[in-house]
């Protein structure tokens, strides 16, 4: 008869953590496995050695490498798991009881898990739970994980600073395992995400060792694998009567683009409030709720913002760009000057701007004064538009055109393209600038003369240059910060 397998999680530090079930299975059990680097020591067991008794077979399981010091380290574990099944393998037919020690929980980025898959099928095995270093991590910080309706997400810090800071995006609570080594990114993705702020840093928690500390206070030298960031919940902080209207720049495409500023906005709202296409670009969180309309409404979306504020909600109306650049911000300053919001807080936060993404992937066309029009005539007559072309000409500016063209709105681009070529040379550089840091990116230089209307679309964005803007042979587009006298 066979052997019973038993993966034993033994909690995060302190022995007295060990569940009563765990301790019997320890004491009774006839071989008593544990994971350990080369240097020996096995945190499991130290937990794990008030309930041996004499006379154990114990059998120690030496990784063999490291991530750092193996050039195939998957092959390398993948053959040391089943060389450990083996010897596990060979008690089990001896009839022989062999439990198998995890820190924390065994199915928790447990090493046991790994001789479960080899042997389970095989042997009758059984799986008991454990305490958590995430529990015990917001144990000893004082601070509730989550409540109401948000959402833990667990993170390994071997991820790349880019996956984790669109994980952290979301702004529910999160734990990041296995700092160690990856410390330093794990710090600059939650900078990136503009959450290091709220985070804490444990370190070996419930040990003799303990260490907590805000994770931006810790010297990356000397952290432990067996450490971890916490994001913990934040509702619990809220007053109702903290209402008030962040508008939010979001930058032309991107999350990168996104400031650490913006990015923590977000993750702080109750409510999004904004025009679907752009709404879309900010990733869900299920304990918010999202406002979408239409992007002719901008009136009647401030409105709806601030009166969800009125009410105690934080809410972010969310702007492409910079929100004070044809955007959301004038149109929530303006509404918010009504009596009925006499007392609402309303606070812009900048955004990169699609003029100046723009300019950067040709080089630097604003690198000299330049002016910023809008060719929708939607919300001011086209004699408007053309006097403040000509105007703008006349001084010689370059100009970063929006909302060149749409579906109902084809004529304006070549129209202003006459008004410019009075004053403008046919050879103006004129950069046409496409989804830029989107999928559909695209970024062209034409003679004025030779500006297509029907190139031109609602996702464009123009820049004409001066009389002094250059193209290099390399195809970079500058203008001189110096003038001629």
């Amino acid at each position: 008869m066979t052997g019973k397998l038993y993966g034993v999680g033994v909690g995060p530090g302190d022995p007295e953590l060990v569940t009563v079930k765990a301790a019997r299975l320890i004491g009774e059990a006839d071989v008593v496995v544990f994971h350990s680097a080369r240097h020996g020591r096995s945190v499991a067991r130290r937990i794990a050695a008030p309930y041996l008794r004499d006379g154990q077979v114990e059998e120690q399981l030496v990784y063999p490498v490291t991530t750092e010091d193996s050039d195939d380290y998957q092959g390398e574990i993948d053959a040391f798991y089943e060389e450990c099944a083996q010897r596990l393998a060979a008690h089990l037919d001896a009839g022989r009881t062999v439990v198998v020690l995890a820190a924390g929980d065994p199915f928790f980025y447990g090493s046991y898990m790994h001789l479960h898959k080899r042997l389970a099928h095989r042997y009758e095995a059984e799986v008991v739970p454990g305490v958590t270093s995430v529990s015990a991590g917001a144990a000893v910080i004082g601070r509730p994980l989550v409540e109401r309706d948000e959402v833990l997400t667990v993170l390994p810090g071997t991820l790349s600073a880019d996956a984790l800071v669109e994980h952290l995006a979301g702004g529910d609570p999160v734990a990041i395992m296995k700092l160690g080594r990856t410390f330093p990114q794990v710090r600059e993705a939650l900078a990136r995400a503009g959450r290091l702020d709220g985070a804490w840093y444990v370190e070996r928690a419930t040990t003799g060792a303990q260490r907590t500390a805000p994770l931006s206070e810790v010297d990356a030298e000397g952290v432990p694998y067996f450490s971890l960031a916490l994001l913990p919940s934040e509702p619990a902080r809220r007053s109702a009567d903290e209402g008030r209207v962040v508008v939010v720049g979001l930058g032309p495409a991107g999350p990168e683009w996104l400031t650490p500023q913006a990015r923590r906005a977000l993750a702080e709202a109750d409510d999004l409030v904004g025009y679907v296409t752009y709404l879309d670009r900010v990733p869900a969180n299920p304990r918010q709720r999202r406002h979408a309309s239409d992007n002719k409404v901008e009136a009647e979306r401030a409105a709806f913002a601030l009166d969800l504020a009125k009410r105690g909600r934080r809410v972010a109306v969310v702007s492409s760009g910079d929100p004070g650049v044809f955007a959301m911000a004038s149109a929530v300053l303006e509404v918010a000057t009504e009596d009925q919001f006499a007392d609402v807080p309303v606070t812009v936060l900048p955004g990169l701007t699609a003029a100046h993404a723009v300019a950067s992937r040709v080089g630097a066309p604003l690198g000299h004064d330049y002016c910023v029009v809008s060719l929708s005539d939607r919300l001011k007559p086209w004699d408007v538009i053309e006097g403040r072309l000509e105007a703008a000409a006349r001084a010689d500016l370059v100009l970063a055109i929006y909302n060149p063209a749409s579906r109902s709105r084809t004529w304006q681009v070549d129209k202003a393209r006459d008004v410019l070529l009075r004053h403008r040379s046919a050879d103006t550089p004129v950069v046409v600038g496409r989804d830029v840091g989107g999928p559909e990116e695209s970024v062209r230089v034409v003679r004025l003369a030779d500006l297509d209307a029907s190139t031109v679309d609602m996702r464009c964005l123009l820049l004409v240059g001066s009389s002094q803007t250059r193209v290099s042979s390399r195809g970079t587009v500058f203008t001189p910060r110096r003038y001629p006298g």
